[in-house]
């Protein structure tokens, strides 16, 4: 990835270039249905902490006035629970004067419907690394920007590609390579007032670690899921796209492969990393494949395994345990994703005036405090900012120290006093993504072998 500076810009303007060209939706469709069967996302499914009863501690309550012509309007939100949460749902109701109604699904499931059922939805509430397939399967319609007054304080981030201009870009399906639509309806970087998928939540993910067992110069890398050390104590997630990225982004590490492209594989690189996935998993390095969100949580609680692949609210939850778990922060990079909102094509008249109101108060920065109390960053920190306590914000985004006990959005205690988040403040973290969630040209392909592994 290349950045440069012109000397009639300013010195704080970030510049990035893309990757690869413009994808059209005629380069989308030709792949959608195959993708649309097989699994690509991350954070699949609705996690404890989305399940529960969430109070939203130490939150203030949101501001945002409620338009009077929206009053009696319904709109249908499918996604996942990572967002859409209770606290948030019934929020934004008060705040609005509208009725959610939340259809809450695993990553895939979610996926599903929107392409195939477009007509059961308003509102798509999913990742980034799905827009190919739902932007290309033709049921969504460009987000106006002009309509957002909050648009222009958005993250650079997601805006023009990294925060500033030291940052890694990272490989793969990057938010901003997707984000902005062309004059042509391709998707590219290159910025207009329309874009495909709003961006709301994001974060970056690693694997955790057991302090009291693994040492924490092995946790410093992605290759210690082929330590030895750790034999048949290393715990998977059992996805094709993004399980394989952190057992990638492991044998890169550990010498064990390299990839022209992590972030989009050839077919003889994907042969090549499942071949040594296949000849580690008969030698008994690999404990467990996880598909839930409670599995992840189980996995590591009960002792069965010390390192494993996992989501920050996996973390949160194991800490208000009491199971003394670090997420680490690999030397090589994190791997990112990034959530958002994309709107049905068919919406219209006063339910399209309802979405935007949706998404406006969204921008807000209410929900944004909210899942930030689970580990999760916001795309208008600042927004965000007005809703957590300065405690709060100088834990979570600042990487000080915890000047009280940080509690999680259902009242534990995920952090105490005095300790300081894994992988330090928001600049750091972010600054060093390796790769996003991607769907690769290869995808089918890269299923069939996963399956194999799988079953070796």
């Amino acid at each position: 990835m290349s950045t440069n500076t012109s000397s009639d810009k300013s010195s704080n303007e970030i510049h990035v270039e893309p990757e690869q060209t413009a994808v059209t939706r005629r380069d989308f469709i030709k792949g959608s249905a195959a993708l649309g069967a097989a699994a690509v996302g991350a954070h699949a499914g609705t996690t404890a902490l989305g399940a529960s009863p969430l109070v939203g501690a130490g939150a203030k309550r949101s501001a945002f006035p409620a338009p009077a012509f929206l009053q009696g309007t319904t709109l249908r939100v499918v996604g996942t629970g990572v967002t859409l949460l209770d606290p948030i749902k019934a929020q934004a109701e008060q705040d609005l004067g509208i009725t959610l109604q939340y259809d809450v699904k695993d990553g895939l499931t979610a996926q599903q419907i929107a392409v195939t059922q477009p007509q059961s939805w308003d509102v798509y509430d999913q990742w980034f690394n799905s827009v190919k397939i739902v932007w290309g399967a033709g049921v969504a319609q460009p987000v106006d920007v002009t309509r957002l007054p909050e648009w222009e304080n958005l993250s650079p981030l997601t805006k023009v590609g990294k925060i500033n201009d030291e940052a890694k870009v990272g490989a793969g399906d990057a938010p901003v390579r997707l984000l902005y639509v062309q004059p042509d309806g391709s998707l590219g970087s290159d910025p207009t007032e329309q874009v495909s998928m709003l961006p709301l939540t994001f974060n970056v993910d690693a694997f955790g670690y057991q302090s009291d067992v693994v040492g924490s110069d092995d946790a410093r890398s992605w290759a210690i899921f082929y330590d030895p050390d750790y034999r048949g104590r290393v715990g998977l997630y059992n996805d094709p796209a993004t399980g394989l990225m952190d057992l990638a982004l492991g044998a890169e590490a550990a010498g064990l492969a390299t990839f022209a492209d992590i972030g989009n594989m050839t077919r003889d690189e994907i042969d090549a990393i499942l071949n040594l996935l296949i000849e580690q998993k008969q030698a008994g390095q690999f404990r467990a494949f996880w598909n839930s969100f409670d599995e992840s949580v189980n996995l590591m609680a009960s002792g069965e395994v010390v390192v494993e692949s996992m989501w920050s609210p996996a973390v949160t939850a194991l800490r208000t345990r009491g199971v003394p778990v670090v997420y680490a922060s690999p030397q090589e990079g994190y791997r990112g994703w990034h959530g958002g909102i994309m709107i049905n094509e068919q919406a219209s008249g006063a339910t399209l005036d309802a979405v935007y109101e949706y998404i406006d108060w969204w921008m807000n920065g209410w929900a944004g405090a909210l899942v930030a109390r689970q580990g999760y960053y916001f795309s208008i920190p600042e927004n965000a900012r007005e809703h957590l306590s300065e405690a709060e914000w100088d834990y979570w985004y600042g990487g000080q120290p915890a000047a009280e006990d940080m509690l999680a959005p259902d009242g534990g205690v995920v952090a105490e006093q005095g300790e300081v988040r894994d992988g330090g403040s928001y600049e750091t973290r972010m600054s060093n993504i390796a790769v996003w969630n991607s769907v690769m040209d290869e995808h089918q392909y890269l299923v069939s072998k996963w399956n194999e592994f799988l079953s070796a």
